[in-house]
């Protein structure tokens, strides 16, 4: 149980990020309301906007933010925050998110926007490798670009076979592939 104001302000954000990925991932941006992520977490609407700000911004924080796994933790919670990340992408982004995406391959700006973000998201996720992992940039670098993959196939171009696919079967399919990038040496 936390102990310090400080502990407990992280539990309270982390409640509040957890429940907001689990709706926006089963609702997606638009169908998903501040009042229904801070019930779910357990606290004031009001919090929820003290802490994150807007929908949008909050929205930002739960794709971006990759939780990393206690020390010693084995690499399967790892993965199954990777993929809980990718069934939020897959329930769709507001356009904000989306418009970004469409713009960083022909605008500069744009594509510094992209290359920050996921150079934390890359950094977060080789942070939490385990220390024994070889190449932890190139590995975490490699989960992040494959998760953004399957979301610019499903969000931006709508091919068939990722767009009619539940996000679970998705993440089903994909698991053994971020297993093998996230799993510390044999």
């Amino acid at each position: 149980m936390p102990t310090s104001r400080a502990d407990r302000r992280r539990a309270t954000e982390a409640r509040i990020l957890d429940s907001a990925r689990e709706l926006f991932a089963e609702k997606g941006f638009d169908r998903t309301t501040i009042r229904a992520v801070a019930a779910a977490a357990g606290v004031d609407p009001a919090l929820v906007m003290q802490y994150f700000g807007s929908k949008r911004e909050l929205f930002t924080a739960a794709v971006q933010a990759v939780p990393v796994p206690p020390a010693g933790a084995d690499t399967d919670a790892l993965v199954d925050q990777l993929l809980a990340t990718l069934g939020l992408k897959l329930g769709g982004l507001p356009e904000g998110t989306l418009a970004m995406m469409r713009s960083m391959l022909t605008d500069p700006a744009a594509a510094d926007h992209a290359r920050g973000t996921l150079g934390r998201q890359i950094d977060s996720v080789g942070a939490a490798l385990p220390p024994s992992a070889t190449d932890p940039e190139l590995r975490a670098a490699l989960v992040v670009s494959t998760l953004l993959g399957v979301a610019i196939g499903h969000q931006l171009l709508s091919l068939p076979p990722l767009r009619d696919a539940p996000a679970e079967h998705v993440a089903a399919l994909l698991r053994p592939a971020i297993e093998a990038l996230t799993a510390p040496p044999r």
